[in-house]
């Protein structure tokens, strides 16, 4: 029987979601990709359990992460029953509604009926009365987004979660959407949007800064864009490398460019007795709107690489400047 490391929060890094009382550990561990039906169930527990040994508390989750609509809530939930329901007033365990679900008009997007079924499907596969955040996976473009927080506020009303979240939605999606929940004092706490060194969408739309302001917290996701950020890729780029949408642009000016800003990022990074990998999880963190980084992994020497980057971060004004320098130029 599974019993928890008794020292898993000593070396913890906790941050706050903006001024409400979430706590999230600096790495969340993501269950996006590597979890679900063609995953080896020992593989996935171990990597999962060693997370939470280690002070990762948060598993972020969706209806549509797996090879399949609902394969990593599943999988979630066998570990979660098997090993991890007596620490559940420890975990914060987050899912999402709104992309490619089910078949129909109701699989997509964030409308009233959308959102409620969703997490009820969600619950039943964790096996969970109630998740701790609530995410609308994506902006509706076509329902209100009075509509959309009045079903988030009323799923917190149920009791089936106990924060509500946003993600991918830009800046002035998130204050509008913020506004009505203010009207409804919905515990709206934070927006899940891609964010890495080379993607710096949400600096550039101002969500950070609409975050800030408004005093609510970003949770980064693919802080590595899809392993360009590792050393992976130091020598060179194959033609057929699959990139995410939300990275997409970063190769705009070509690979050899691309290849050639990884190197110098990469240099910068030994300097800093890190590896790139490290440094860029550790770069998302200078910046206290960031509660958290969401990771994955799917084997412990990959986590416990990950979880190196907690050992430094701090950055000089000087580094920051060379890597705004080295990416934006």
């Amino acid at each position: 029987m599974y019993k928890a490391n008794d020292d898993r929060y000593e070396n913890a890094v906790v941050r706050r979601a903006g001024n409400s009382g979430l706590q999230l550990p600096a790495l969340s561990f993501g269950l996006w990709h590597s979890f679900g039906d063609d995953a080896n169930y020992g593989d996935s527990e171990k990597v999962m359990l060693k997370a939470f040994d280690s002070g990762i508390f948060c598993f972020d989750n969706a209806f549509n992460y797996g090879p399949s609509a609902g394969a990593a809530e599943r999988m979630f939930g066998e570990v979660y029953r098997a090993n991890l329901k007596p620490y559940r007033d420890e975990l914060v365990i987050t899912t999402k509604a709104g992309f490619n679900m089910w078949p129909g008009p109701y699989g997509n997007f964030s409308s009233r009926k959308t959102l409620i079924n969703a997490l009820d499907g969600s619950l039943k596969r964790m096996g969970l009365d109630y998740v701790d955040v609530y995410y609308s996976h994506r902006f509706d473009p076509n329902t209100s987004l009075a509509e959309t927080a009045e079903a988030l506020d009323s799923v917190v009303r149920s009791g089936k979660a106990l924060y509500i979240g946003i993600s991918n939605y830009n800046a002035a999606q998130t204050k509008e959407i913020t506004k009505y929940f203010n009207e409804l004092h919905t515990p709206f706490v934070v927006n899940q949007a891609s964010y890495n060194m080379l993607n710096r969408g949400v600096e550039d739309d101002g969500l950070i800064k609409t975050l800030a302001d408004e005093h609510k917290a970003l949770v980064a996701y693919g802080p590595l864009a899809e392993g360009l950020l590792t050393d992976k890729y130091l020598n060179g780029m194959p033609d057929d490398v699959k990139i995410h949408w939300s990275n997409e642009f970063v190769i705009k000016h070509g690979k050899d460019e691309l290849v050639k800003k990884l190197n110098q990022l990469n240099d910068l990074a030994k300097n800093r007795n890190q590896n790139l990998a490290q440094m860029s999880l550790a770069w998302l963190l200078h910046d206290k709107t960031v509660a958290s980084v969401v990771t994955g992994a799917s084997k412990v020497n990959h986590l416990e690489d990950n979880l190196k980057a907690l050992n430094n971060l701090d950055f000089t004004n000087d580094e920051l400047t060379e890597i705004d320098k080295i990416v934006k130029e």
